[in-house]
């Protein structure tokens, strides 16, 4: 793992203040322009068909997030999608709950099988689905370890050529160079809503600044871990986690993600 590459990006997103454009749900709407702005990237949230081809050349990714679904957000998506497509924009896909309805896992495989996403980040169980593995999640939540997803992901990242980055008490990031783990965060993390959709449009913030998918992927989670542990330093419960865990964002140093241990 380059951890000098992920310090790098972390550094040009600094700079850069990439804008993300977000199509995603309303739990996670507040929260994640909150991360965005904490690490120094610029969110934009829209689900307007109509502003899509103004907004997509100044963007400098896009994230498809499917947690509160009706057919007039998947329009959107698909037709941002198809705009990022010939723009040259990275798109990440969050498959909130695609083990949860068959509803969900459609609009997911068809945003897949478009092509052209960049990342799947997801938990176990919604990995698992996309994969066509059967696992035990209930509502969006996974009731599954990261690990029982690899086969999965490995599936997805041969279908769709596309990286898939899992989430859970230990981080995975599954591409063609190989499968990497991250033992890092905090368990009380997983009572803060909108904490995956917030690592997915990391994700994209970091998508914008480097060259490399799997050094964006590998950087966002464990930014999302540092800020964890830095924030449960603080918190007395999942209220103040939310608050500190922002501010741990905003006042982080590049340098802290040689701290890693990605194997």
């Amino acid at each position: 793992m380059n951890y000098s590459l992920q310090i790098e990006a972390f550094q040009a997103l600094r700079v850069a203040q990439p804008l993300v454009l977000n199509i995603t749900n309303y739990v996670a709407m507040n929260f994640t322009a909150n991360a965005l702005l904490a690490i120094g990237a610029s969110p934009i949230m829209t689900h307007a068909k109509e502003e899509l081809a103004d907004l997509i050349p100044h963007v400098g990714a896009l994230v498809l997030n499917i947690g509160t679904l009706d057919p007039i957000w998947v329009e959107a998506m698909h037709e941002a999608h198809a705009l990022a497509k010939k723009a040259g924009v990275p798109v990440v896909l969050d498959p909130v709950g695609a083990h949860a309805t068959p509803y969900r896992l459609a609009v997911a495989e068809s945003l897949l099988n478009a092509g052209g996403i960049s990342v799947i980040r997801g938990n176990a169980a919604e990995v698992m689905a996309l994969g066509h593995i059967v696992g035990q999640g209930k509502g969006v939540d996974s009731g599954e370890d990261t690990a029982a997803a690899i086969p999965a992901a490995r599936a997805c990242l041969e279908k769709y050529g596309t990286l898939v980055a899992i989430s859970g008490a230990v981080d995975r990031v599954v591409s063609e160079q190989g499968v990497w783990a991250l033992d890092r965060g905090h368990p009380l993390m997983t009572k803060v809503t909108a904490m995956g959709c917030a690592v997915s449009s990391l994700v994209g913030a970091f998508l914008a600044v480097s060259p490399s998918v799997e050094v964006a992927a590998c950087a966002a989670l464990g930014v999302m871990s540092l800020a964890g542990e830095a924030a449960m330093k603080e918190a007395k419960g999942p209220g103040s986690l939310a608050v500190h865990f922002l501010d741990a964002l905003y006042n982080m140093e590049a340098a802290s993600l040689g701290t890693l241990n990605w194997a």
